[in-house]
């Protein structure tokens, strides 16, 4: 991978985990804890406060996972293995890896 190429995917990955803060500072105030107050909000009026909380949860863990992908795609990059498959070891397509920086298979590997 020549340095143009790096650079087109350090900056693929640095956008894509600046996305993901910006999401975390949006859902931080839907994961805040619910109030177990029923004069100010009604039993169903809570549930549903519940239930979007445990949504927020879902979707922050999703994140998390994304950045941890991310940050391992990195460190395949620092380290030379970034753009070739985990099992084979052929080139992964250059459109596969600007679509999904965090593939580290081919498209023979991942499909069975």
């Amino acid at each position: 991978m020549d340095e143009t190429q790096r650079a087109l995917f350090l900056d693929v990955i640095g956008r894509k985990l600046a996305e993901l803060d910006q999401d975390d500072m949006l859902g931080k105030d839907s994961q805040a804890v619910v109030s177990l107050d029923q004069q100010a909000v009604g039993r169903l009026s809570r549930q549903d406060a519940l239930l979007s909380q445990s949504m927020a949860k879902a979707t922050q863990a999703s994140r998390d996972a994304m950045r941890v992908s991310l940050k391992r795609a990195l460190q395949r990059l620092d380290d030379g293995e970034f753009g070739y498959c985990d099992d084979c070891g052929d080139e992964i397509a250059q459109k596969r890896l600007e679509l999904d920086p965090t593939a580290s298979r081919c498209i023979s590997c991942a499909s069975g």
